[in-house]
């Protein structure tokens, strides 16, 4: 319990952590510089924070800085062959999302107004990072832009205090997206979330709706109420034991409580992801970087559990309100076959909204683009065409109608 209090006071009394300036990977002249400076937000230096006792125990404590951390995901985005750039950008409070952006030009930054494609926009699941898409972004950016981001509290974005109120939380991930959107200059974006990502997508579609041009949901947390009564018989014995003890704390509190076992308890718990990248790595690249992501001052991990009740139900579930989504955004659905998330939200939601897409990738758990990466990037660049191919038509059709049936449609609108 003593443990766990310097852990909370760390929480509440440590600014976030300083983080080393990242270069671009490949290398640029400087008037590729100039234009990647000019076209994405500002890049940031975190200040560094003054030492104190407890910054001084916790790295004897827990085997992980910030520093790690960035060393752990650059040696995951080594696999990643097409060029691009990383960097914060900035937001409101001193707060800032880290970001890797890709193009369709080597060397350039994307340009969303020269795209016939709206830039897909990559967000994580809970406990993630932007370097486990790294089996995909080579695919998915070879059509157009692509963003990935680090949620705000998670990954190397600022980790900022959450208001412990649900809708509260909510909002404040909705407002840091909104503010990269607009830091980062799109006007419309493919919004593509798994997990948490998936759940914070379809909230952001519903705020600012403008803005989403298609709404990709993978394996999305959140979405179905808990039962009236649950049965709890199913659930054994150990796991209810469990969960009343741990309910105080953070999800992840006992991967920071363990200290220097945690990476072994990450490779042993989690042995499965060194079998997801296998096709890329021989070793425990990615195990250290999920211990790193999650190893840090808790931010978003302790947004999320404001957000949910026993045993990880949504507090204000998706499912009762995705319906509002308008009806001209596309929505989509991807799982896995072998997923332990069934696909019944989403088969609920295509009841009401029949035009609703679901696909099911064969041999894929929860991670399905982890899973089966080859046949994800084929499903969502197939969605992608499908989707561009009917904006073209439309626009196509808008383009041919008759100047004076165009005239007068305007005079009834009005």
């Amino acid at each position: 319990m003593y443990r766990v209090n310097k852990q909370r006071l760390l929480k509440t009394n440590v600014r976030e952590r300083s983080i080393d300036r990242v270069s671009l990977l490949s290398d640029m002249d400087a008037t590729t510089q100039l234009i990647i400076m000019r076209r994405m937000a500002e890049e940031i230096q975190p200040a560094k924070e003054q030492s104190s006792w407890i910054l001084s125990w916790l790295p004897s404590w827990c085997p992980t800085s910030p520093s790690q951390l960035k060393d752990a995901e650059e040696k995951m985005l080594k696999c990643v062959k097409r060029p691009f750039s990383r960097q914060h950008v900035r937001i409101s409070n001193s707060n800032y999302l880290w970001t890797l952006a890709f193009s369709t030009q080597p060397g350039s930054v994307p340009e969303p107004s020269a795209q016939s494609r709206p830039p897909l926009v990559l967000l994580h699941g809970f406990g993630g990072g932007v370097a486990l898409w790294a089996q995909n972004l080579d695919s998915l950016s070879s059509s157009g832009p692509v963003y990935a981001l680090d949620l705000l509290g998670f990954g190397r974005s600022s980790r900022p205090q959450f208001t412990s109120d649900p809708e509260g939380a909510e909002e404040q991930f909705m407002t840091a997206l909104e503010e990269w959107r607009e830091k980062v200059g799109l006007e419309e974006m493919v919004l593509l979330g798994h997990n948490l990502g998936g759940y914070l997508s379809a909230a952001y579609t519903l705020k600012y709706p403008h803005r989403v041009k298609h709404l990709l949901l993978v394996e999305p947390w959140g979405f179905p109420a808990r039962p009236e009564n649950p049965n709890h018989s199913s659930i054994p014995m150990w796991i209810r034991a469990m969960g009343a003890v741990m309910s105080p704390f953070n999800p992840l509190a006992g991967l920071r409580l363990a200290g220097p076992l945690g990476p072994m308890l990450v490779q042993t718990i989690r042995s499965d992801f060194k079998q997801k990248y296998s096709s890329v790595f021989d070793d425990n690249t990615v195990s250290d970087y999920i211990y790193h992501l999650n190893a840090q001052t808790p931010s978003g991990e302790t947004a999320f559990k404001n957000m949910t009740i026993p045993y990880g139900w949504a507090k204000r579930p998706m499912l009762e309100r995705i319906g509002q989504v308008q009806g001209d955004i596309p929505i989509s659905f991807i799982y896995g076959s072998r997923s332990s998330i069934d696909s019944d939200s989403g088969y609920a939601f295509k009841k009401t909204r029949p035009d609703a897409e679901i696909r099911v990738i064969r041999g894929a758990g929860h991670y399905v683009f982890a899973d089966q990466p080859e046949d994800f990037n084929q499903t969502v660049l197939q969605i992608l065409a499908r989707t561009e191919r009917k904006s073209e038509d439309l626009g196509t059709k808008q383009r041919e109608l008759p100047h004076s049936d165009r005239t007068q449609e305007g005079t009834e609108l009005n």
